[in-house]
């Protein structure tokens, strides 16, 4: 009887300062606003660890991945990505862009620090200096956004939450405690997560737009990319949109051309760009 009582006395301790810091990480999210769009958002490490986690990563991709040595590829990357960057609200990052040689991999990355990766195959697709500022303003804007950060937390409140569970269900026949906690983990991120990925990537989209029409490229453009990507793609497996971490096609292009308006706005009165072509030679 003694020992039950000191392990329920344990596990209310536990409750409570899981409390305490569930309560004060919500009280974090004030503190943190995403440029352009104004979300609260809740950040529980610093911009120091989240960057530094970056260059970590970074690293480890540089040592699987084989760097690019087209100079077409390289100096369109380096100039489009100049003028994304000196738009946004990125001042403190020391910017570094890589163009790795992998013709067959459609995409683009970015992580916390200013670290962006392009994949050569991606190019074609953008196939001039609009189509890949729509590319590199959607990084940059997980960038400013902090949304490595960001997604580190939701992480770590997970976590949390799945630990109080189990002390929760410590007196459980274990069978139901698995299946309590199977569903708890489908249901995190059915429920939770992968919707919080795709209200991220929407929100890239729309910071990136804002950057792309800032620093003069027409945001109509990053519509027919969409489509291009749509149509490179279409030959590759999809799940359903619910679970996917990124809105589907038809969803992106959608919201697009809702803010359109908006970003049209910047571009009138900014310096127009040139879509120059981008040439596929190798």
């Amino acid at each position: 009887m003694l020992n039950r009582t000191r392990k329920l006395d344990w596990i209310g301790k536990f409750l409570f300062v899981l409390f305490i810091a569930l309560f004060t990480s919500f009280l974090l999210i004030t503190c943190y606003k995403a440029p352009v769009t104004g979300r609260s958002q809740l950040i529980l490490i610093s911009e120091e660890e989240a960057n530094q986690m970056g260059v970590t990563a970074f690293q480890e991709v540089l040592s699987k991945e084989k760097v690019s040595n087209n100079a077409v590829y390289n100096e369109a990357v380096t100039r489009v990505a100049g003028r994304i960057t000196g738009v946004s609200v990125t001042p403190r990052y020391n910017w570094d862009y890589k163009v790795f040689k992998d013709d067959k991999t459609i995409n683009a990355f970015a992580l916390p620090g200013g670290k962006i990766g392009v994949y050569s195959g991606i190019i074609p697709v953008a196939m001039n200096d609009a189509g890949l500022a729509t590319v590199l303003g959607h990084e940059v804007a997980h960038v400013a956004a902090h949304h490595g950060a960001e997604r580190i937390s939701a992480g770590i409140l997970a976590q949390l939450g799945a630990v109080a569970l189990g002390v929760a269900l410590s007196n459980r026949d274990p069978l139901v405690v698995n299946a309590i906690m199977q569903a708890y983990g489908i249901g995190v991120t059915v429920g939770g997560i992968l919707p919080f990925s795709r209200t991220q990537e929407s929100e890239a989209d729309r910071i990136g737009l804002i950057y792309m029409a800032k620093a003069g490229y027409h945001p109509g453009e990053a519509i027919d990319f969409w489509n291009r990507m749509e149509l490179a793609t279409q030959n590759k497996p999809r799940p359903p949109e619910f679970l996917a971490t990124h809105p589907g096609y038809g969803t992106r292009v959608s919201n697009l051309k809702k803010w359109l308006p908006e970003a049209m706005r910047y571009y009138e009165s900014s310096d127009r760009a040139t879509n120059l072509l981008i040439s596929s030679a190798h």
